[in-house]
């Protein structure tokens, strides 16, 4: 009895670390809390900080389409000429015309430039998406181990009881009574522990949400997802089609050759048209004016320089190339490794789902019914209590990896799955 009062003062001593009445006590939830990971993926696609900024450059880009159709601004020029010689004033007025398609080759990079940015925006929100999942679904897994992990406590303290009813029957020693003591503090420990992880799941998922890191979120509420047969080459296919990475870098190589487009145009002079007015004295007491049409050229003298420009570009463009496959290649490799992750994670929940845990369970009853018969010890009945767990928690793990990496391979190809 001293024990179990001992071991109780421990407990409440860890529960006061694990956040008890002396801790901080944090932001209440309200009801715009959300719950399922439909609100929370709403709630990040409007809250969070990253997406927002990666939407205000996707506007950005698209407001250079409009300077990239302007003209230059046309120079307006006037001279007064202080000596007085024929020419009294002269005003004039030019606008310069670049050559023939510049003005088309910088709107089109300037469109392929916003197109890019929208599917980088694209590519932000589905990776803002999976990390919304991952952290929902690994703070539903702490939410079950927690359930599980009180579970296994409940039923070790019902073991203790069995044990101090057969030691009072002189059906068992002493020491069963100390063993069935040491497990429930051990499973004590290992409650808090998982009930101190709370607070750092919390504060990963308040950070996707552009919310305090206290700020107050209820256990999640998963619900179950339809059935998934995925198919390794539809995956790919949709990877090639659909990643929005991929789409950016499309986009930016589109971009890049019609900087190549731009270069060669240097070659080429722009063209000036303008009017000019000027005032004159012919005779004394006698003025007249004039109004005349001028051109104006500009001289691209230096070829070496423009040329050394559309190798830059082109050298760019071939870069983008390069990387637009890297980056295909690196995606789809880690789109297989994710496939058989997923797969292999769903035969796990199936083997602990439908034969280890209900074994287990099985087991225990069976095991509990024997050390009251007298025909096993209280240490193989403890075994059998912890294979339980591990089988459970097992469960959980598999269950959580899988969603997981359905999530990932959301991501990466671009659609719900």
């Amino acid at each position: 009895m001293v024990k179990r009062r001992m071991l109780g003062a421990v407990a409440a001593v860890l529960w006061v670390a694990a956040g008890g009445a002396g801790a901080a006590q944090p932001v209440p939830a309200d009801g715009n809390t959300p719950r399922t990971l439909a609100e929370y993926l709403t709630a990040a696609a409007l809250r969070n900080a990253g997406l927002k900024a990666a939407f205000e450059e996707w506007k950005a880009a698209l407001e250079q389409i409009p300077q990239a159709k302007a003209l230059p601004d046309p120079r307006f020029t006037y001279e007064y000429f202080i000596e007085q010689i024929d020419t009294r004033q002269r005003v004039g007025l030019m606008q310069m015309f670049p050559w023939f398609g510049t003005i088309a080759a910088r709107t089109d990079a300037a469109a392929a430039a916003a197109n890019a940015a929208q599917k980088r925006y694209e590519a932000q929100r589905l990776q803002l998406f999976f990390a919304v999942k991952e952290a929902f679904y690994e703070y539903a897994y702490l939410s079950s181990a927690t359930r599980i992990a009180k579970e296994n406590l409940d039923l070790m303290q019902h073991f203790e009881e069995v044990a101090r009813t057969k030691y009072i029957a002189a059906a068992a020693m002493h020491p069963d009574i100390i063993r069935a003591q040491i497990e429930v503090a051990r499973l004590r420990n290992d409650l808090v522990s998982l009930e101190q992880q709370r607070a750092p799941a919390v504060a990963r998922l308040n950070a996707v949400l552009n919310r305090p890191p206290e700020a107050e979120l209820p256990w999640p509420r998963p619900e179950p997802d339809g059935p998934m047969e995925p198919d390794r080459g539809r995956l790919l296919a949709l990877l090639r089609d659909r990643n929005p990475e991929l789409q950016a870098l499309d986009h930016e190589v589109e971009r890049l050759q019609q900087e190549v487009s731009l270069a060669r145009r240097r070659f080429y002079p722009d063209v000036g048209l303008g009017l000019s007015w000027m005032d004159m004295n012919m005779e004394p007491g006698a003025r007249e004016s004039d109004v005349m049409i001028g051109v104006e050229l500009n001289i691209p003298i230096w070829q070496r320089s423009y040329r050394a420009g559309e190798l830059q570009a082109r050298a760019m463009a071939r870069r983008a190339g390069h990387e637009r496959r890297d980056l295909e290649n690196s995606l789809a490799a880690r789109l297989v490794r994710t496939l058989y992750e997923f797969e292999n994670s769903g035969r796990e929940v199936r083997l602990y789902r439908d034969v280890l845990v209900p074994r287990a369970q099985e087991l225990v009853g069976a095991s509990e019914t024997a050390y009251m018969a007298g025909t096993i010890d209280f240490l193989r009945l403890i075994d059998v209590q912890q294979t339980l767990l591990q089988f459970q928690l097992a469960r959980e793990r598999a269950w959580t990896d899988q969603q997981q990496r359905r999530a990932e391979l959301e991501m990466l190809v671009g659609a719900d799955l």
